[in-house]
C-alpha cells in the first residue's frame, strides 16, 4: 500500500522545543516528517555549520523518534541572493546552497527547497536573472554529486510567482536534480488559477506546500479562511499523476491563541480528507505492470 507522506513546517511548533521534542510533537499531531527551516537568522544559518557529531546526534534523534526530516525550506537566500548585484552576496548565497546540500546528504533529507528569488532586497533586472541562473546551475551540479534533489518554489515576487516562470528556469538549467516544489498558497495569493498552474507541472513536481492565503498575503491565513481552492488543487495534482511529499506550512507564532499541536493536527486531518477523497485507493494512478 502506498502512502502520501505529509510533513509539518518546523515553525508551526514553538521555537523553544528541542529537536527530539519537536519531532515527537509532530508525530503526535499525525505527521510523517518535519521540514527544517534555514532562514536569514544567525541561529538557523548556524545549523549549516554543525559538526559531524552534531549531525550524527540529529540522525539518532530521528531514529529514536521515528519521525524523519525530509525537506529543508532554504529561505536564507532572501538575505544572500544568488542573483545579487553584489559579488560577495552571491558568493555567500552559493556557499549557503552548497552547505545546505551537504547538510541534507549528511542528515538524510531528500529535498532542499530553493526559493525562486533572484533578489529580494534589491531591484530585479536581467543581470540578477542571469546571476541567479548561473548560481542555480552550479548548485544543481553540486546537488547531483551529493545525490540530493533541489525543489524550486514559486514565491511572492514577480520574478517567479507562477509555475510557468519556474519551469522556464528548470528547462534552461536542464538538470535531473532540479524540479518543482509548488506552493499553492503563493499561487493563489499572486492571483493565479491554482489548478491550471499545477497542470503545467506534470512529471516535474517533487512535493507541494499546502497552506491557505489571501490576495498578496502568504502567511498566517487559517485553513478555510482564504482563497485557495483545495479540492480543485488536489484533483489537479491527481490529474498530473502526482504522488510525492506534501508539506503543511504554518506559523505557530502568528496564532498564539491556539494550541500548536492541535492546530497542526487539524491541518493534518484536512489534508488526510483531501488525499482520501482525491486518491481513494490510497495508490498513485500508475500501477506497476505485473512481472516487472
Amino acid at each position: 500500500m502506498f502512502k502520501m507522506p505529509v510533513g509539518l513546517y518546523e515553525k508551526a511548533l514553538p521555537d523553544e522545543l528541542t529537536w527530539e521534542e519537536r519531532l515527537i510533537a509532530a508525530g503526535q499531531a499525525g505527521y510523517d516528517f518535519v521540514e527544517i527551516s534555514i532562514d536569514e537568522s544567525d541561529e538557523r544559518l548556524a545549523r549549516l555549520d554543525w559538526s559531524p557529531a552534531e549531525r550524527a546526534a540529529m540522525q539518532r534523534t530521528i531514529a529514536n523518534t521515528g519521525i524523519k526530516i525530509m525537506t529543508m525550506c532554504l529561505s536564507a537566500h532572501r538575505k544572500f541572493p544568488l542573483g545579487s548585484h553584489i559579488p560577495e552576496l552571491r558568493q555567500r548565497g552559493e556557499e549557503i546552497l552548497r552547505k545546505a546540500i551537504d547538510f541534507a546528504a549528511d542528515v538524510g533529507l531528500r529535498v532542499v527547497q530553493v526559493m525562486a528569488y533572484d533578489v529580494f532586497y534589491e531591484t530585479s533586472d536581467q543581470e540578477t536573472r542571469a546571476n541567479f541562473l548561473e548560481g542555480l546551475q552550479r548548485g544543481s551540479q553540486y546537488a547531483g554529486q551529493a545525490g540530493v534533489m533541489l525543489g524550486l518554489e514559486n514565491l511572492d515576487t514577480p520574478f517567479v510567482d507562477g509555475l510557468g516562470q519556474a519551469l522556464a528556469i528548470i528547462n534552461e538549467i536542464d538538470s535531473p536534480w532540479l524540479k518543482l516544489y509548488p506552493d499553492i498558497g503563493n499561487l493563489a495569493a499572486a492571483g493565479h488559477c491554482v489548478p491550471y498552474e499545477l497542470s503545467l507541472g506534470r512529471g516535474k513536481v517533487l512535493g507541494v506546500h499546502v497552506k491557505d492565503a489571501l490576495p498578496q498575503i502568504i502567511r498566517g491565513v487559517p485553513y478555510g479562511k482564504g482563497i485557495v481552492p483545495f479540492e480543485e488543487s488536489f484533483r489537479a495534482l491527481a490529474d498530473i499523476g502526482f504522488w510525492g511529499l506534501l508539506g503543511i506550512e504554518m506559523w505557530g507564532q502568528m496564532h498564539t491563541d491556539e494550541d500548536p499541536i492541535e492546530a497542526a493536527a487539524a491541518a493534518r486531518r484536512l489534508v488526510d480528507r483531501l488525499v482520501s477523497e482525491t486518491w481513494p485507493t490510497g495508490q498513485p494512478s500508475c500501477q506497476q505492470v505485473e512481472g516487472l
